[in-house]
């Protein structure tokens, strides 16, 4: 009923589809969709259906299923949530004229939380809803789930994210309180919900940094730029101006001030049943944590960042977020330039530092001292972490586990396997029952825990293989240097 009902609302509002002949999409999570069960009509083309696994859905053409050319899909502006048509509420927005000092973040919060105490009241109901119940960004993270980053980087990210929340709570609530809210709407943990709610779902839109709720649009599951390009089969498909008009896009989607609607298209072509993943822009997997509160498996854009001694800065102009180690383990073209020009005698860098910064290798022995110093301090860094690769990859494998039913024996060989962190978990959470082991089957609360326990520990095992690719890459150049050239005589 809930789908059916968001569907019925879509229906009257002029949302529109653009799927060429023979084609289907697929976007993301919709809860209590029945399965298996098409669900009317998002516009002239297609329709919502279960799609694979239970947390995806898809909309899909009612005619054949083969190839597209180009799907598009739009919601009109008279849908989406912004606080300019939230503020047509008089009462709300004489209440928000009261509190100017707010952020634009905090006040579209706030009118969410406003909006959600309408109940069925609300003209944004039947999108409401749908919305996730919970969301693992860093500001839902426990000290305990924070710590298991274990990089200090990272921890850091997950106390700064969850103070500054508190903050925007504590200086939000008067407004709420004079909006005269619910009382679990009051509480900090309702605003950790709404603004993880606009953190995570929320599109760009030219006239407010707040961004605006998109129902419908934001259904559509994450591809890393870098994963969704066009292929020349496609170009040449295309007319000239269609050609240009896609290639130059450099986002999945924005807002269309020509058909007032927030626009979206898919950059490659779909066979059925594929799913339409867009970009939500260029993103780590810590940021992707921290802002959507899920991680990738392979993410292009993640990285890590190397503390680098002060000599080493001060020796070339490359800014500090360049310098850094890519996701397949080797050093950023500017941290090997500024390391090449560091392995060179001062008295020489005024005159070969333009081939540093193009790029050129300047000796043998000088690439050999940088990937030494890489190799060395990836090294260094792996050490000083309390786990190795092989733990966590064990770890991991040993919360899955818990997910079943875990007898007290059980329990007591995970706390002799992984001591510490079990411990840990266990005493944050509440399960240390004397001997009668813990209690199952666990709790919405701890599974909820297990769930970004599991994410950080995710999370910190792709880090540490950033860094032991990169020891790998590192030696291995410093081998092919040290052999030389190798000949063959004939």
């Amino acid at each position: 009923m809930i789908i059916k009902s968001i569907l019925t609302w879509m229906s009257g509002l002029r949302f529109w589809d653009r799927v060429p002949r023979d084609a289907m999409v697929v976007v993301k999570s919709i809860p209590h969709l029945e399965e298996g069960t098409p669900h009317l009509c998002a516009g002239a083309e297609m329709f919502v259906f279960e799609f694979g696994p239970a947390d995806h859905r898809s909309l899909e053409e009612r005619r054949k299923d083969w190839w597209y050319e180009w799907v598009g899909f739009g919601v009109p502006k008279s849908a989406l949530m912004t606080r300019e048509t939230l503020l047509k509420d008089r009462e709300l927005s004489d209440a928000i004229k009261r509190h100017p000092f707010l952020s634009s973040t905090q006040i579209l919060s706030s009118c969410l939380l406003a909006e959600m105490s309408k109940g069925k009241g609300s003209w944004w109901h039947p999108y409401l809803i749908q919305l996730p119940r919970n969301y693992d960004t860093l500001t839902s993270f426990t000290r305990f789930e924070a710590r298991a980053l274990q990089v200090d980087d990272a921890i850091w990210a997950a106390e700064k994210a969850i103070s500054k929340a508190e903050l925007d709570w504590k200086e939000a609530r008067p407004l709420m309180q004079e909006l005269k809210l619910k009382p679990q709407l009051l509480t900090f943990r309702s605003w950790l919900w709404s603004s993880a709610t606009i953190s995570s779902r929320t599109l760009h839109i030219p006239w407010d940094d707040a961004g605006c709720l998109c129902p419908v649009g934001d259904f559509f599951n994450y591809a890393a730029p870098g994963e969704e390009f066009l292929c020349s089969e496609d170009v040449e498909k295309l007319d000239a101006r269609q050609s240009d008009d896609h290639i130059q896009r450099l986002t999945d989607g924005g807002y269309e001030e020509n058909v007032a609607a927030y626009c979206f298209y898919a950059r490659k072509r779909y066979k059925k049943g594929e799913q339409v993943l867009l970009s939500y822009g260029t993103y780590t997997n810590l940021e992707l944590l921290e802002h959507y509160g899920f991680l990738l498996n392979a993410n292009p854009n993640n990285k890590v960042f190397l503390s680098l001694e002060p000599d080493i800065h001060s020796t070339s102009s490359w800014p500090k977020d360049s310098l850094y180690i890519e996701q397949d383990g080797k050093p950023s073209f500017a941290l090997v330039s500024a390391l090449r020009l560091w392995a060179t005698p001062p008295n020489k860098r005024k005159s070969i530092g333009h081939l540093a910064y193009s790029g050129s290798q300047l000796s043998a022995e000088n690439e050999i001292s940088v990937m030494r110093w890489t190799a060395n301090n990836c090294r260094l860094i792996l050490e000083k972490l309390p786990t190795a690769i092989e733990d966590d990859t064990l770890l991991l494998q040993a919360i899955e586990k818990m997910q079943d039913h875990l007898s007290p024996k059980e329990v007591e060989q995970l706390l002799l396997a992984f001591g510490d962190e079990f411990g840990a978990f266990f005493e944050a959470n509440g399960l240390l029952k004397g001997e009668s082991g813990v209690e199952f089957p666990l709790c919405r609360k701890i599974r909820r825990s297990m769930d970004r326990w599991k994410l950080a520990v995710q999370w910190r095992l792709r880090y540490k293989k950033i860094l032991c690719d990169c020891v790998s890459y590192s030696n291995m150049i410093i081998w092919g240097k040290s052999i030389g050239p190798i000949t063959i005589k004939l």
